[in-house]
């Protein structure tokens, strides 16, 4: 029976397999990057209206992250910082700053504190933008992790070395059931969890911390195994923690 392709075609199966597997793959990554909002990308890192230094703030000046950050131990939510908040210290440190006429036009004054025109003293909100969103369908509360020794910089990194705030952790599903499987390598005491310089071994070379055994305990594993199991906690893995 004769043939009724051409030797040539042979590999044009293969070839179109090939492609169309490329094309899928390209469609898959563009949706997957496009479709992801920008505050779920690690490495996102918009300019904010108020060019806020968290390394100057925090690392230089000592601010304690529940300054801004103030419902953190007992909401949900870590909430953003009121314009007042802001003015409560800058009404009496470089007031007059560039920088800082967004904060001025929030609060409703000038320079001299005096009210600005139509808005009475009263002010606005500052729109400040989101550097980090969880998906609608994901439930996390901060204040059920950092009341049980879960700090800042496990999912935010070192914020206090950073001039700009970014993404700086994936957040994605597998990085939040890396910590619930193993806990013991993030928890560290309630007093240390906003010390965002805080190393498990100095600590426990100042403080004398025993095991059940008795033993002295001189490794980070080994202190999150004991407060794991002091706090009794047991991270559930299923699916309806987060998904609720």
């Amino acid at each position: 029976m004769a043939n009724f392709f051409p030797r040539w075609t042979n590999p044009l199966p293969l070839k179109i397999a090939v492609c169309l597997g490329v094309l899928g793959a390209a469609v898959v990554a563009g949706f997957a990057y496009y479709a992801t909002p920008k505050a779920q990308r690690v490495g996102y890192q918009p300019s904010q209206p108020i060019p806020y230094d968290h390394a100057l703030h925090v690392e230089q000046l000592g601010l304690d992250c529940r300054y801004c950050h103030s419902f953190v131990e007992s909401s949900g939510h870590a909430n953003i910082p009121a314009a007042n908040v802001c003015w409560n210290c800058h009404q009496h440190v470089a007031k007059g700053s560039p920088k800082l006429a967004a904060l001025r036009s929030a609060v409703g004054v000038d320079v001299d504190h005096i009210a600005l025109e139509g808005v009475a003293g009263e002010g606005h909100s500052i729109e400040w933008i989101r550097v980090h969103r969880a998906p609608d369908y994901v439930y996390f509360n901060h204040s059920a992790h950092v009341n049980r020794g879960v700090s800042c910089v496990s999912c935010h990194g070192k914020v206090n070395e950073m001039k700009v705030v970014y993404h700086a952790k994936s957040h994605s599903m597998g990085f939040c059931l890396d910590c619930h499987r193993e806990p013991e390598k993030h928890l560290r005491p309630l007093e240390e969890v906003y010390n965002m310089n805080y190393n498990a071994e100095e600590y426990l070379a100042q403080n004398l911390i025993e095991g059940a055994d008795g033993e002295r305990i001189t490794t980070q594993i080994d202190f999150g195994r004991h407060l794991k199991a002091h706090w009794n906690i047991n991270p559930k893995e299923s699916c309806s923690t987060c998904h609720r």
